[in-house]
């Protein structure tokens, strides 16, 4: 689906949303969650110190207005930008900026929620999609945390070696079946359905306070099978000590 076709399909009464040098900012209303803000990424853009520092500008300020309006973050987005200048600016900085933002507006009472209609990876996802409570995605949608020659030069370990180990373990794997597995991605969206009712859904579905799930996701798929449960006995000796 294109940009323009999923607006309407999540906005049949018309939205606000518009597309400036690559990022997208408004506001649109959805048939029972009501108005929600809308920012993103389209047409594979890449995420710089600029383009951080007004997504962030945008979601702080969506929850200096109070309320409890939902966040929805659309992504097509190249990964951050391989630039000296952004990273001399300290590109790290302005990335984990945008995350901690996106996590303070659901920990007030914004609900967050992703939808990953194209291509997103490395820093640039981890710190849009993947920084939101909930991440939706279409088919064909194409996420990547590392890819595999990055994550060979990473690890030292051959292409070959990783391209086997990726057949049997989702983590060592980008695409959207792996990060589903994982569970990375919560639900993949039916396109020839009403999307406005689906994320609806969604977030009718959430609790009220933010719980991230995404480790219990991954056993019950199987594709992180022991995530969950270290957590918890983290956490177990974590509360025991205090």
């Amino acid at each position: 689906m294109t940009l323009a076709e999923i607006l309407v399909s999540l906005f049949p009464d018309g939205h606000q949303v518009v597309l400036e040098h690559g990022l997208l900012s408004g506001r649109g209303t959805l048939p029972k969650a009501g108005p929600v803000a809308v920012i993103g990424v389209d047409g594979r853009a890449p995420v710089g110190v600029d383009e951080a520092a007004r997504l962030a500008r945008q979601v702080l300020d969506v929850v200096k207005g109070g309320g409890k309006t939902p966040i929805l973050v659309l992504i097509d987005s190249d990964s951050q930008r391989m630039s000296k200048r952004d990273e001399l600016l300290g590109l790290n900085e302005f990335l984990a900026h945008l995350a901690k933002c996106l996590i303070l507006a659901d920990t007030q009472g914004h609900p967050t929620i992703a939808l990953l209609y194209g291509h997103t990876a490395a820093g640039a996802f981890i710190a849009t999609a993947l920084a939101t409570r909930t991440l939706l995605a279409l088919p064909g949608a194409d996420p990547a945390v590392m890819d595999l020659p990055s994550m060979s030069r990473v690890t030292k370990l051959s292409i070959e070696v990783l391209q086997e180990k990726a057949k049997s373990t989702p983590v060592f794997a980008p695409g959207l079946d792996n990060l589903a597995q994982t569970g990375a991605v919560a639900a993949v969206l039916d396109p020839q359905q009403s999307l406005a009712a689906q994320v609806d859904a969604v977030l009718q579905s959430q609790p009220a306070k933010h719980v991230d799930s995404r480790d219990q996701l991954g056993k019950e798929r199987r594709g992180r099978p022991l995530a969950a449960d270290i957590a918890g006995r983290v956490h177990g000796l974590a509360c025991a000590a205090v």
